[in-house]
């Protein structure tokens, strides 16, 4: 069906936002985004959210029945499949028919045997080292249409943007210890060297260059070996 109601649709989804307002935590809120692709996309049977990050460490989250998490296998041994496709080159990548498909031989073949006739995937734009794409399965073909494509790129766009803002809390964190360490390590620098703080920062700079360990690494040993003088 090529027309549907975009205002309606627009409501729809702006529950759906609403809905997630509240604090929780990034698996939950993925959680909530595989069920909402099958609940509101016609056709889905099932989602989960593939992430490919570092040396192509492949990841299913949130699935909401095992055969997503097991076709993200069987895309992770061959490299190939929708949903890889379009994590990392595609926006939309869709097959209607998986029994006329010819783009992954190997996927396809174990998908087709696992009940699978159609397939949406939609990338997830992260902007960091991982990429990602929503993946949406169902057992019939042609199960999917624009309004399919609509749902799924709003739900992809929810995605990505709860895993930017994880990402965003991990760092703030790290970054959270990593000063309070320095800070730690210049007050026994301080203590231990009778030196000021310019000067105590310095030290650990020097220290970090020379041994070319993190700057937080070094502060993280000094404060390890606390403030005794003769260590």
């Amino acid at each position: 069906m090529n027309d549907f109601d975009h205002a309606g649709l627009g409501v729809m989804m702006a529950e759906v936002a609403r809905s997630w307002t509240s604090p929780t935590d990034l698996d939950s809120t993925l959680h909530a985004v595989t069920q909402a692709a099958v609940d509101l996309i016609p056709g889905a049977d099932s989602a989960d959210i593939l992430t490919i990050s570092g040396h192509h460490k492949f990841q299913s989250l949130a699935p909401t029945c095992a055969l997503p998490a097991d076709l993200d296998a069987v895309q992770a041994r061959h490299g190939q499949g929708p949903c890889v496709e379009a994590a990392v080159d595609g926006e939309v990548v869709r097959s209607d028919d998986l029994e006329n498909e010819t783009r992954w031989p190997e996927f396809t073949r174990e998908a087709i045997d696992s009940g699978v006739r159609s397939v949406a995937s939609f990338r997830l734009y992260t902007r960091t080292h991982v990429v990602g794409a929503l993946n949406v399965l169902a057992m019939t073909a042609h199960a999917f249409d624009d309004e399919s494509v609509a749902i799924g790129e709003v739900l992809a766009a929810h995605a990505a943007i709860a895993i930017i803002a994880d990402r965003r809390e991990v760092q703030l964190r790290s970054a959270l210890v990593s000063r309070d360490l320095i800070g730690q390590a210049k007050g026994m620098l301080m203590e231990r060297f009778d030196v000021g703080a310019d000067q105590a920062f310095t030290m650990l700079t020097k220290l970090s260059q020379e041994s070319n360990i993190p700057l937080a690494k070094v502060a993280e040993r000094v404060v390890d070996l606390g403030p005794d003088r003769r260590r």
